[in-house]
């Protein structure tokens, strides 16, 4: 198997200092085939529906026909650890590339939803956006652990 893409688009700045070490810290555990990168759209200058629909038309643009597309979103469907390393694994051993977008402080609109293969919620709790790129970064590398037998997860 060739190199597993799994790709985070994020509306957002950079990484603050702390969230790069933790994304780091992770991604430098993340064995090959996985590989895991981040690709962040810049902020619409709107406000509200204007904001969710410029931003949500830039993240769409930025996804081909043939990846998976899983939306983060507190309304989304709950996963375990074991789950989520199931679900990713079955599109990973099917030579799928994984996008998981992360939208902007207004979400996304329908048209991004209507895409998604898959709505995720990490939680019903709401997380600052740079939060929760480090927290799905931490996912992803348990997720490989599950799928590998490491020793990472402890049930």
């Amino acid at each position: 198997m060739g190199i597993v893409s799994i790709r985070v688009l994020a509306v957002g700045k950079k990484h603050e200092s702390w969230v790069t070490e933790g994304i780091e810290r992770y991604s430098k555990r993340l064995k090959k085939p996985w590989d895991l990168s981040f690709q962040l759209i810049p902020h619409s200058s709107r406000q509200e529906d204007a904001a969710r629909t410029e931003e949500s038309g830039r993240l769409l643009a930025k996804i081909k026909d043939s990846e998976h597309v899983v939306l983060l979103d507190e309304r989304g469907k709950m996963l375990s650890s074991p789950g989520l390393a199931k679900n990713l694994r079955a599109r990973l051993d099917r030579g799928a590339h994984i996008t998981i977008i992360i939208g902007g402080a207004y979400g996304v609109d329908q048209s991004v939803h209507a895409r998604a293969d898959l709505v995720w919620s990490l939680s019903e709790l709401v997380f600052p956006h740079q939060l929760v790129r480090l927290m799905l970064t931490e996912q992803i590398y348990r997720a490989q652990e599950i799928s590998s037998g490491g020793s990472y997860h402890h049930v």
